[in-house]
């Protein structure tokens, strides 16, 4: 775990967008292809030394605006340039932070919510110039420390055990494997649900700024405050926010360090969604690009790799580790090799991490938060012997 605070690390050069695979300096390459297929056992010492980086410092002279308060009448608004081909339940979480998962829910389902005077559902896309008629919105009562009943007060130890980095704008929890983001069908347990015994005096409650999968543990980023809602969706939304995770997949990716694009659509059945490949120009199609990095293998049956996704499409990781050959381990919807065996001792979850996130401070400067290997993850490693500190060559992939 890291609560330091440093800004980002550059890439290494500049690539064009669609560039062939990126593979690291030369150092790392002679390494990472000496005899035997296995890395020198400290890749760190051939890698630039970073120098240690300043604590981070609020800057207290910006000026701070807080958004408008929640529209008490109804009112129609226009989708901006930046806001074309959000979904209708993004859109109100961008321009009306505090708002419930719940309450979003809610208005779209009763028909209150118009997009050109015709109902919508929460998954719609909107388009540049269409017009939304919001119905009054209202943050729900607020809770007070004092009258928390003994299962909110259970609740409330959970979230704050679960805190790797926190300041009077921003939370970062530490999400466990198994444990949902926000509700659902068959979802009894959630973040977003946990997070109303946080409510403030003004009825603020922190709010989810971006999800994991149930199944994905690691870095999970909150906004306390209306504001830094308002500012680190902002940064999602403009791809300044950096997310780095790990994974165990079968096999060894070639080449060792590459860039993965496709086009993703959502195909949904009764009892389940999953991401396909798809063409360009397909319905529902978003584009989604990946770069991955081997870190270390064991024998040429596993590999530890590590992730960073330029988009944020719905199980991005998982579907494009898939379609290159190389699923990540647990995975019940996308591990699909015939007759693959678990080596003995690890355990059939899911080993996906949130590891790192890196994102400008509403208020000036930079979060940087690292998770620590989920109980599961960390057997997993010290079964296979793979070295958690071990230089991560994602560092040197292009942002885009």
């Amino acid at each position: 775990m890291s609560r330091r605070v440093k800004r980002p690390l550059k890439p290494r050069g500049d690539r064009p967008k669609g560039a062939s695979p990126y593979r690291g300096s030369q150092a790392e390459r002679s390494q990472a292809h000496r005899p035997g297929g296995k890395p020198a056992a400290r890749i760190a010492a051939s890698a630039p030394r970073v120098p240690k980086p300043a604590p981070f410092v609020p800057e207290p002279a910006k000026p701070v605006v807080e958004p408008p308060p929640l529209p008490i009448k109804v009112q129609t608004v226009v989708v901006t340039a930046d806001e074309n081909n959000m979904r209708v339940d993004r859109f109100l979480e961008a321009r009306f932070p505090g708002l419930s998962f719940s309450h979003i829910q809610r208005i779209v389902r009763k028909g209150e919510l118009r997009v050109n005077g015709k109902r919508a559902d929460s998954k719609d896309r909107l388009e540049e110039g269409q017009s939304i008629r919001i119905p009054p919105l209202k943050l729900d009562a607020p809770h007070f420390a004092g009258s928390l009943s003994e299962a909110a007060t259970k609740t409330l130890q959970a979230l704050k055990d679960m805190i790797l980095f926190e300041d009077a704008d921003v939370m970062v929890l530490n999400k466990p494997a198994g444990l949902a983001v926000q509700g659902g069908s068959g979802i009894t347990r959630n973040v977003d649900d946990m997070l109303e015994v946080m409510r403030d005096a003004k009825g603020q409650k922190p709010r989810l700024v971006h999800r994991l999968d149930k199944d994905t543990a690691g870095c999970l980023l909150v906004a306390k405050t209306r504001f830094a809602a308002t500012a680190l969706t902002g940064s999602f939304r403009h791809r300044s926010a950096r997310k780095v995770y790990w994974a165990l997949v079968a096999g060894v990716p070639k080449p060792k360090q590459g860039r993965i694009s496709t086009y993703l659509a959502k195909e949904e059945s009764e009892d389940d969604t999953i991401m396909r490949i798809a063409a360009h120009g397909d319905e529902g199609a978003s584009h989604a690009v990946t770069y991955y990095a081997v870190v270390e293998t064991s024998a040429q049956k596993l590999a530890w790799v590590s992730l960073k996704p330029v988009t944020g499409r719905t199980h991005q990781l998982r579907a494009h580790m898939a379609h290159i050959g190389h699923a990540i381990i647990g995975d019940p919807k996308y591990f699909n090799k015939e007759n693959w065996e678990l080596p003995g001792g690890l355990q059939k979850r899911l080993h996906l991490l949130a590891r790192r996130i890196v994102i400008p401070h509403p208020r000036g400067g930079v979060i940087d938060v690292t998770a620590p290997l989920p109980p599961h993850m960390l057997q997993s490693w010290n079964l296979l012997g793979l070295e958690a500190d071990r230089f991560d060559p994602i560092e040197n992939a292009p942002e885009e």
